[in-house]
């Protein structure tokens, strides 16, 4: 018998398949909207303060004058005659916008289950591996599409 020497796969190229699934899982989930978003604004008041403004001593400052008395505005009322009706004009309601569909998780979740399992029909070694993983991936886009459609109808 003979054996051949086993090759192993370099750690930093692990890393970087690691690092590029994560990476892809994320992207899709934040594509399918199961990441929540951040809308944060910072106020002028929660600004950092610099240690030399705390420390200086405060500026003097000049008394305020008074403000002036208001002046009284009179208005005049304005009057429109309308002589000849208007004609009447046929209005038009536009169709309700419809609904935006929603991402499904559902729809996610079995797609990507029916998509391995179809990737993990491709190749061997390494490359089922990966199209596996690839497969998922479509295959949870492709099943939140069909969800989509089906929501709208």
């Amino acid at each position: 018998m003979e054996h051949t020497a086993r090759t192993r796969i370099h750690p930093m190229m692990a890393v970087a398949a690691a690092s590029v699934t994560l990476v892809s899982l994320v992207g899709a989930a934040s594509i399918a909207g199961l990441l929540p978003s951040s809308h944060a604004t910072t106020s002028p008041n929660d600004a950092a303060v610099p240690v030399a403004a705390v420390s200086a001593p405060a500026p003097v400052v000049a008394p305020v004058p008074a403000p002036e008395p208001r002046r009284v505005v009179e208005h005049k009322t304005v009057v429109h005659h309308t002589y000849a009706p208007p004609a009447q004009v046929a209005q038009i309601q536009a169709p309700a916008p419809a609904p935006v569909a929603q991402n499904s998780p559902l729809g996610i979740g079995i797609g990507a289950v029916v998509g391995g399992l179809l990737g993990n029909q491709v190749g061997s070694g390494n490359g089922r591996k990966l199209a596996t993983i690839a497969g998922a991936i479509g295959g949870g886009y492709a099943g939140n599409e069909i969800a989509k459609r089906n929501q709208q109808q």
